[in-house]
């Protein structure tokens, strides 16, 4: 039977597995936490496309966008960056009366201008390359939501980094919204079953 798991914040589910209060019911974002959150992403599409659509979600709920998902990878050519940096003015109208995904001009436009600035990228490395040298150098522990940070010196840096090459909506929230979805942190509760599992940040003797 389902119930409060003794330790804070966490939710023991029918599988005998611990999560955090927000994946513990809706089976979307139960799945994302199980597969997804917070596993290493190290490609250039699924880094852009995560920017993407962390930049869509201000302002409303993640199920909101992974309900939409399906839609945006329609929508934006799967996020193939060499493709959305050839959208123009006709492609934006056409965004907008999508009403699969967010219609907001600014985070259209910014989708279209960050794929740009993905491809611009290449030349100095590339976007995961910069991304990722923002990993710190130690990862938090937190046992309670209260505990999980918002924003670090990290997701500072890498917001001006984006930000000085033509990338929009990637503020420090946002950015650190980004580094715990694609493993550069680990913000899973100590005692989630998930703690630990990216292979980045393995748990001390392998213990939550």
């Amino acid at each position: 039977m389902q119930g409060m798991d003794p330790r804070p914040d966490l939710v023991l589910g029918a599988d005998g597995l611990t999560r955090p209060v927000w994946a513990a019911t809706d089976p979307l974002l139960q799945a994302y936490y199980d597969t997804e959150w917070g596993m290493p992403v190290r490609d250039e599409r699924g880094l852009y496309e995560r920017i993407c659509l962390e930049g869509f979600q201000a302002g409303l709920s993640w199920a909101t966008i992974l309900r939409k998902r399906p839609a945006f990878r329609a929508a934006f050519a799967d996020f193939d960056p060499d493709v959305v940096a050839g959208f123009g003015d006709s492609d934006v109208d056409r965004l907008l009366a999508d009403a699969g995904i967010v219609r907001h001009r600014g985070k259209i436009e910014a989708a279209v201008g960050n794929a740009r600035a993905t491809v611009a990228l290449r030349a100095e490395g590339g976007l995961p390359g910069l991304v990722w040298s923002f990993r710190p150098a130690a990862t938090p522990r937190p046992r309670t939501a209260a505990e999980v940070p918002t924003r670090s010196a990290e997701s500072e840096d890498l917001s001006r980094a984006l930000r000085a090459r033509g990338f929009r909506f990637v503020g420090p929230t946002t950015m650190y919204a980004l580094m715990e979805a694609v493993g550069i942190v680990d913000t899973h509760l100590v005692g989630s079953h998930r703690r630990g599992s990216s292979g980045v940040w393995p748990e001390p003797d392998g213990r939550a």
